[in-house]
């Protein structure tokens, strides 16, 4: 009898230690529950920051080839936006904050193009909080990211080739230097024969792109490269 009286004590006395610990594991998963809800919460807001930092950027790789197309239509000067800069305002954060909204956050902070090399700054908060968890607090904390994403040239100018010389027509006989009809009057060609438009005044364009040789042609502007061939755009590390 002594023997089971003793039994019935010490179970007694264990019982609540066994409450104890399992209100301590439980207490222990729902903090590991709500750190791995913070940890969604910062990953959605890293998710948002990067597309957001990417878009910035390849708006402005449009930007940039745009730009280069029309300085050599032009013939304007087209080596700084051949190396990413020079286009001055730029609206290309507007793009930044789409992207993010679609990633449920809103654009806090966009800086750029941030020379050199030419980069966009993108800072995000996400748009929900974490929630309520058994972390006091937590339904007031926002995920914050920032990235950072860089629009680096793929290509680099190549000196142009020596001018090539004409063979010498200065003696044609009668087809050189305008001529006359058979009345004796000036028929208002040239040596020519006929006038120069000036599309063969800008010589091409010999550019190496990521060690592919490319030519541009000024007068068949309608085959220039698309700008993910004249630039790449990646995230920072």
């Amino acid at each position: 009898m002594t023997a089971r009286r003793d039994l019935r004590s010490d179970a007694g006395q264990a019982f609540p230690i066994y409450i104890t610990a399992v209100a301590g594991l439980l207490f222990l998963a729902l903090a590991l529950f709500a750190v791995g809800q913070a940890g969604a919460t910062r990953n959605g807001g890293q998710t948002a920051a990067d597309a957001a930092a990417l878009a910035a950027a390849q708006d402005y790789r449009d930007q940039l080839r745009k730009g280069f197309l029309e300085a050599i239509a032009n013939g304007s000067a087209w080596d700084d936006l051949l190396d990413g800069r020079g286009l001055g305002g730029t609206n290309a954060c507007d793009q930044a904050q789409w992207f993010a909204d679609q990633n449920g956050a809103d654009v806090t902070d966009c800086s750029g193009p941030d020379f050199l090399p030419t980069s966009f700054t993108v800072t995000v908060k996400t748009h929900k909080p974490v929630g309520k968890t058994v972390i006091p607090g937590t339904e007031s904390k926002y995920g914050e990211a920032t990235a950072k994403a860089v629009v680096t040239p793929r290509c680099t100018a190549e000196p142009p080739a020596p001018p090539t010389e004409r063979p010498d027509d200065g003696d044609k006989g009668d087809g050189g230097g305008g001529g006359k009809d058979d009345d004796g009057k000036d028929d208002g060609k040239g040596g020519d024969g006929g006038k120069d438009d000036g599309k063969d005044d800008k010589p091409p364009i010999d550019l190496l792109c990521d060690g592919i040789d490319l030519t541009i042609d000024p007068t068949h502007l309608d085959l220039f490269p698309d700008a993910k061939d004249l630039f790449s755009v990646h995230l920072a590390d």
